[in-house]
């Protein structure tokens, strides 16, 4: 089977990635993909921690968290058309999300200080639960499940994007409010980030031992992507619990 015959939620873990064939004798590995994961997730924490302590400081880091967002956008464009630069650029990837994650989170502690570790301790346990839930099958990831996965967040992408678009002529979504409208949507996004995770494990445990070594770098850039899009749904989900109630 070819591996651009299998399909995903997450852009990173699309077929275009894993066309042509093997240019070493090396192949993807689980403990490849963990090691860098361990690597990239230590440089996201490591910048995210400095750039809180400059707000807690007193400097204005909105720009600096702006700025993160668009370089990650970028980046990830980057990588999908130039994969062979991402031992190169998912590095890079990993530090504007960390710039855009350090003032994200500083934000909510400045309202709710302990929200931001609350996020990431449910965010580490969903991870866990989904691991679990995958790994003994509790869960079969079945053709029909991997459409209604890759629909849901899709949709969700496109709402996001409507959004931001009337953002910028002074329309406000429902989605940013506090409305029981708003909750359900976030924890339904909060629902499909989860279950794109069993995609990703999915993926990588078909073409681990088959895909070249250096698609490791996607692999993992894969796996931050829906990790980061998990923590900032439960984050902006516990801050709308907090204000409304």
């Amino acid at each position: 089977m070819r591996l651009s015959n299998y399909k995903t939620s997450n852009p990173a873990f699309s077929g275009y990635f894993w066309d042509g064939g093997k240019d070493s004798t090396a192949t993807m590995s689980v403990t490849g993909i963990f090691i860098k994961s361990l690597f990239l997730i230590f440089i996201i924490s490591a910048i995210t921690v400095v750039i809180w302590k400059l707000h807690e400081n007193g400097m204005q880091v909105r720009w600096i968290t702006l700025g993160g967002m668009l370089a990650s956008i970028i980046i990830s464009i980057v990588i999908s058309v130039r994969k062979h630069w991402a031992h190169i650029l998912v590095p890079l990837y990993s530090i504007a999300k960390g710039c855009f994650l350090g003032g994200f989170s500083s934000f909510a502690h400045t309202n709710f200080p302990d929200l931001p570790y609350q996020a990431i301790g449910v965010t580490i346990i969903t991870f866990f639960v989904m691991l679990v839930l995958y790994q003994t099958r509790l869960i079969l990831v079945t053709k029909k499940l991997r459409s209604v996965i890759i629909t849901a967040a899709a949709s969700i992408f496109v709402v996001y994007i409507i959004s931001i678009v009337l953002s910028f002529f002074d329309i406000k979504s429902y989605i940013w409010g506090t409305s029981w409208l708003a909750i359900v949507f976030n924890i339904v996004a909060v629902i499909v980030a989860s279950f794109s995770l069993l995609l990703d494990f999915d993926y990588i445990e078909r073409y681990k031992n088959k895909a070249p070594k250096h698609k490791e770098w996607l692999a993992t850039w894969g796996l931050l992507l829906t990790l980061v899009w998990l923590y900032v749904e439960i984050l902006r989900l516990m801050q709308k619990f907090a204000i409304r109630f």
